[in-house]
């Protein structure tokens, strides 16, 4: 069996641009899910590292986006699920949480081949860090009820190419084993 690390795609927001509307409902059904994710994985010591946009403030360091993200309207969206101190923090700028990061350094680094994905959006960022995941030789487990969705024809679409094309795990959350 290899070694794991959950990651938490995007998921400290602002929910400041065009598609949150859309977006916003299936956040509110998802965190349960990423919050017992999150729990699970500290409990049985497995890295949980959030990899998420900077929001083009790129002066800032994660403290400073999530500091940020808690004190605006939908503060209530992200702190169930906010990273603690043992946590770990990539900034990205674009969709794949690999792309031009140093994710993929820290996870070998760590001796991790095998990532459970969460988070938003599905038919976007984790759909292209799915493919990059296994582009790269990692297992790739994508919980179906722990990812969020702008359009939902589309998230059940990515998340059938990331089972068929990548190889990828979808169960239900409650039944990820760390």
């Amino acid at each position: 069996m290899r070694k794991k690390a959950l990651i938490v795609i995007d998921m400290i927001n602002t929910y400041d641009h065009d598609d949150a509307d859309l977006l916003i409902p299936s956040v509110k059904s998802v965190i349960p899910q990423v919050v017992k994710l999150i729990r699970a994985a500290r409990r049985h010591n497995v890295p949980v590292i959030y990899v998420n946009d900077n929001f083009d403030e790129w002066r800032s360091h994660h403290g400073e986006i999530v500091d940020k993200v808690l004190s605006s309207p939908h503060a209530d969206l992200v702190s169930p699920l906010a990273p603690d101190e043992d946590s770990l923090f990539v900034v990205k700028a674009r969709h794949s949480i690999f792309y031009e990061t140093p994710l993929n350094y820290l996870l070998l680094q760590e001796g991790i081949g095998h990532i459970v994905l969460c988070g938003q959006v599905t038919e976007q960022c984790v759909l292209y860090s799915a493919l990059d995941a296994h582009i790269r030789h990692l297992d790739v487990t994508v919980p179906y009820d722990a990812v969020a969705h702008i359009h939902e024809d589309l998230a059940h679409a990515a998340l059938l190419m990331m089972k068929r094309n990548m190889d990828a795990n979808s169960p239900a959350a409650r039944n990820v084993r760390f």
